[in-house]
C-alpha cells in the first residue's frame, strides 16, 4: 500500500491555481504531457521535489485561507466536496516522491525526505488543526440528518469530520501544540526506521569461497549467488544476502549448519547492533509518542485509536480472534517441531532443533512425506507464465485485458507498464509492475497508487497503480523461476491492484484501497485462492524448458502437502501480530524503554516455542514502525477469515462463475470505502463470515478453539 497516504486535509485545491513563477523546467509544475497523464518519470530529477513541495504547500495555504474567508453558508458541495476534489499539485508530488523513496531511492532522495518530514507534518497540521476550517466542516456535519445525502455522500461527510477530530481539531490550543510536536517527531522517527532497515538489509553479505560450503543448495540458488558475487566484484565466490530470494533458499537447503546459523542470526539482528542504524531507541520513542497522542485525543491507547476506524473496532475483539487462533496453532507447531527433531535424531544429529534448522528439516520432511521438491515445482513457474496466468484469470472473472505499453514512462528500468482495458476495449487504468530486489528498494512486496480513481466535473479520472515485489531474479539463460510463496505473493499484490483499478466511486477519499486495514486485505488474499486450484494451475503452470503443463501427479502432491508446516506459518505470523498489539495497547507513561526485554517477555507469556521467532522482530518490524500497519498487523488474519469464507462462493458456484465474479466486483472491488466494510461483505456473501473455512484451510480444526 502507498506508504505516503494523503489525508483529506492535505488534498485541497479550492480556487484556481496561482501563476507559477520560473517553473517551466519542473515537470510537477506543469500539466503532464504523457500517455494517460502518468507521471513523467523520464523528466523528474531529485532536485525537482523540494521546489514542487514548497509550491504545493504555498498554494494550499492560500486555498485554505480563501475557503475560511468565504461568507456563504457551508454546504456539502462547497466544503466537503471541495476538500475532496482538490490537492492536485501536493498530491502529485507526494505520491511520486513517496513511491520513489520506497522503490527506487538513493542518498539524495533520503536526505530530501529527512529535510521534508517535519515540514510536511507541520503543513498537514496547519490544515487539520485550522479552527475556522474545522468549523465549516462541523457546520455541515451537524446538519447531516437534514441533507438527504446518498450513502456515499454520507460516508464522505462522516469520514471528513472524523478525520479532523481524530487529527486533534477539537482539542484546546495547548494540547494541539503538543500534538504538533508529536506529529513532527513521529514523522522523522518512522522515516529513520525505514532508512535504517534498508541500510541493514544492504549491509550484510555471507560470502562463500569454498564450493563444499554450497552442499545441498540447488544449482539455481548457487547460480544466483554467483551472479550476486559478480555484481559485487567478487568473481569466483558466492554471495548471499538478507533479501528473501537469497536467504530463504539458503536456510531451506544448505547442509552447512554453521552457515545457516550465521545468516539466520544476521537476519534476526537487523537493526540491533548499537550503531547508527540501530532501531531500538527509535521504537521506544515511537511507541511512547503514539501512546501519548492517543491519550491527548481521548483514547486509552494507540490501538484503541487506530481500531476505532477498523472492522474490528476494539483491541479486545482483535485479541479475541488472535488468541482463538493461537490456541489452535501452538499445539500443531509443537507437533511439527517434534517431527523435525525426530528426523534430526534419525539422521544421527545429536543436537537440539534450532530456529535455523526449521526450514532445512521441514524441506527434508516434505520430500519424505509427499515426495514434493520445491525446485521441481519452481520449473513450472517462470515469472512470465505466472503473469499471463493472472491476466487470464482476470479476463475470465472480470473480462479485463492487459496490454504492454512501451510508450509510457517508467520510474526504473526494471519496471514495466500495462494498459488495463475492459472486455469492450474501454480504458480502465495503467498498471506498473516491478519484480526484483535491488539496493534502492525496500524489502517485501506492496501495491501502491500514483493516481486514485475519482470523478471530477463529471469526468471519471482513471487510476494509475503499481505492484512492487522482491522476487527471485533470472540467472544466466534461466528465466526468473518463482517459488510457490512468490507465486502467491504475485496473486496477492495483483488483488490489491484490482481493488485500485476497478474502483468506481465519485470521491477520491473513498476510492479503491481507501478502506480499513482489516478489510483492505480481502481483495488481495482472495486472489491467492485461485493460484493453487488445479483448473487454474493448468492455465499457467508450464515448464520453462519444455512448455509442458504441470502434471496431475505434481498437483496432487501440492494438494496433499497444503497443510504441511501450517503450525509454523500460523504461529510466526500470530506472534508478530500479538507483539504489535502488545506495544500499542500500552497506556501513556507505561511504554518500554528496553524493547528487546519487552519483546521477550511477551513471547514468553504467550508460549511461543523457541524454534519459532515472530515473523518480524521489533527492530525490523517495518509494517508497524514505518509501514502504516501499527496496531493493524492482525489485519491479514482478520481478512483471511473473510477471504476463506468468501471463496466458498466460487468453490460452490464455479471458479470462474461470472455471476459470482460480477457480484464481488460490484459489491467489493468497485465500492472502495463508500460504506461500512461489513455491509459490503454481507451484500456479496449474504451473511457475516464464518471462521470455520479458515480453520479447515490451515489444518487447525482438530484442536479445541474456544
Amino acid at each position: 500500500m502507498n506508504p505516503y497516504p494523503l489525508l483529506i486535509a492535505s488534498v485541497l485545491s479550492l480556487t484556481a491555481l496561482p501563476a507559477l513563477a520560473q517553473t517551466a523546467d519542473n515537470p510537477f509544475l506543469r500539466p503532464y504531457a504523457t500517455p494517460f497523464g502518468v507521471p513523467p518519470f523520464d523528466q523528474i530529477k531529485p532536485g525537482h521535489f523540494e521546489p514542487a513541495f514548497e509550491e504545493g504547500m504555498k498554494q494550499q495555504a492560500a486555498e485554505i485561507s480563501a475557503l475560511v474567508r468565504r461568507r456563504d453558508t457551508p454546504t456539502f458541495e462547497n466544503t466537503i466536496v471541495a476538500l475532496d476534489n482538490g490537492g492536485d499539485l501536493f498530491g502529485r508530488v507526494s505520491t511520486v516522491f513517496g513511491n520513489l523513496n520506497q522503490a527506487a531511492t538513493n542518498e539524495q532522495l533520503q536526505k530530501i525526505a529527512q529535510a521534508l518530514a517535519p515540514k510536511l507534518a507541520k503543513h498537514r497540521d496547519d490544515i487539520s488543526l485550522n479552527p475556522s476550517l474545522f468549523q465549516r466542516v462541523k457546520m455541515v456535519y451537524d446538519q447531516r440528518d437534514k441533507l438527504k445525502l446518498t450513502p456515499e455522500q454520507a460516508t464522505l461527510l462522516e469520514k471528513t469530520y472524523k478525520n479532523f477530530v481524530r487529527s486533534g481539531a477539537a482539542l484546546p490550543a495547548d494540547k494541539q501544540e503538543r500534538l504538533r510536536a508529536i506529529n513532527q517527531e513521529s514523522s522523522l522517527l518512522t522515516l529513520n526506521f525505514g532508512q535504517n532497515l534498508l541500510a541493514e538489509n544492504n549491509a550484510y553479505t555471507l560470502v562463500i569461497d569454498r564450493r563444499e560450503d554450497l552442499a545441498g543448495l540447488p544449482a539455481s540458488v548457487v547460480a544466483a549467488a554467483a551472479d550476486e558475487a559478480k555484481k559485487r566484484s567478487q568473481v569466483g565466490k558466492w554471495v548471499f544476502t538478507l533479501q528473501n530470494p537469497s536467504i530463504m533458499p539458503f536456510l531451506q537447503y544448505a547442509d552447512n549448519r554453521a552457515l545457516r546459523e550465521q545468516i539466520f542470526r544476521a537476519y534476526l539482528e537487523k537493526g540491533n547492533h548499537n550503531d547508527q542504524r540501530d532501531n531500538k531507541s527509535t521504537i521506544a520513542k515511537l511507541v511512547a509518542l503514539r501512546a501519548e497522542r492517543a491519550k491527548l485525543l481521548g483514547y486509552d491507547n494507540h490501538a484503541a485509536y487506530v481500531l476505532e476506524e477498523s472492522m474490528a473496532k476494539t483491541p479486545a475483539k482483535v485479541g479475541e480472534l488472535l488468541n482463538q487462533l493461537w490456541t489452535a496453532a501452538v499445539p500443531v507447531a509443537q507437533q511439527e517441531a517434534s517431527e523435525l527433531q525426530t528426523l534430526m535424531n534419525r539422521e544421527g544429529k545429536n543436537t537440539k532443533l534450532e530456529a535455523w534448522d526449521w526450514r532445512y528439516y521441514a524441506e527434508k520432511l516434505r520430500k519424505e512425506k509427499y515426495d514434493l521438491d520445491e525446485q521441481v515445482l519452481r520449473a513450472y513457474f517462470p515469472i512470465d507464465n505466472v503473469r499471463e496466468g493472472i491476466f487470464t484469470l482476470c479476463n475470465k472473472l472480470y473480462g479485463l485485458r492487459f496490454e504492454r505499453r512501451t510508450d509510457v514512462p517508467v520510474y526504473h528500468e526494471e519496471a514495466v507498464a500495462y494498459e488495463v482495458k475492459e472486455a469492450d476495449g474501454r480504458h480502465v487504468g495503467i498498471m506498473y509492475m516491478d519484480f526484483h530486489p535491488r539496493a534502492s528498494k525496500r524489502s517485501g512486496a506492496w501495491m501502491t497508487s500514483y493516481r486514485r480513481q475519482e470523478v471530477k466535473s463529471g469526468k471519471k479520472i482513471t487510476p494509475v497503480v503499481s505492484i512492487v515485489c522482491n522476487f527471485s531474479r533470472p540467472t544466466g539463460n534461466t528465466p526468473a523461476l518463482l517459488s510457490m510463496d512468490e507465486v502467491r505473493t504475485f496473486f496477492h499484490e495483483f488483488g490489491h491492484a484490482l481493488h485500485g483499478l476497478l474502483s468506481n466511486v465519485n470521491y477520491g477519499t473513498l476510492s479503491g484501497t481507501s478502506v480499513p486495514r482489516d478489510f483492505v486485505e480481502l481483495p488481495s488474499q482472495i486472489m491467492e485462492n485461485w493460484a493453487t486450484e488445479p483448473e487454474v494451475l493448468k492455465l499457467y503452470a508450464k515448464h520453462y524448458q519444455t512448455g509442458a503443463i504441470i502434471p496431475d501427479a505434481l498437483i496432487d502432491k501440492m494438494q496433499k502437502s497444503s497443510l504441511f508446516n501450517q503450525g509454523f506459518a500460523t504461529s510466526e505470523y500470530l506472534a508478530a501480530s500479538l507483539l504489535d498489539l502488545a506495544y500499542h495497547t500500552l497506556p501513556a507513561g507505561q511504554t518500554p524503554n528496553d524493547v528487546l526485554s519487552f519483546e521477550k517477555a511477551k513471547m514468553d507469556s504467550i508460549g511461543l516455542i523457541a524454534q519459532i521467532p515472530p515473523r518480524y522482530r521489533s527492530t525490523y518490524f517495518q509494517h508497524v514502525f514505518s509501514g502504516g500497519y501499527s496496531a493493524g498487523y492482525y489485519s491479514y488474519i482478520w481478512s483471511a477469515v473473510l477471504d476463506a469464507d468468501a471463496f466458498e462462493v466460487f468453490k460452490q458456484n464455479g471458479l470462474f462463475d461470472k455471476k459470482s465474479a460480477d457480484s464481488f466486483r460490484k459489491n467489493v472491488l468497485e465500492r472502495g470505502g463508500t460504506e461500512e466494510p461489513m455491509t459490503l461483505y454481507k451484500r456479496f456473501r449474504g451473511g457475516e463470515p464464518d471462521i470455520k473455512p479458515l480453520l479447515r484451510r490451515r489444518g487447525l480444526t482438530k484442536t479445541k478453539t474456544s
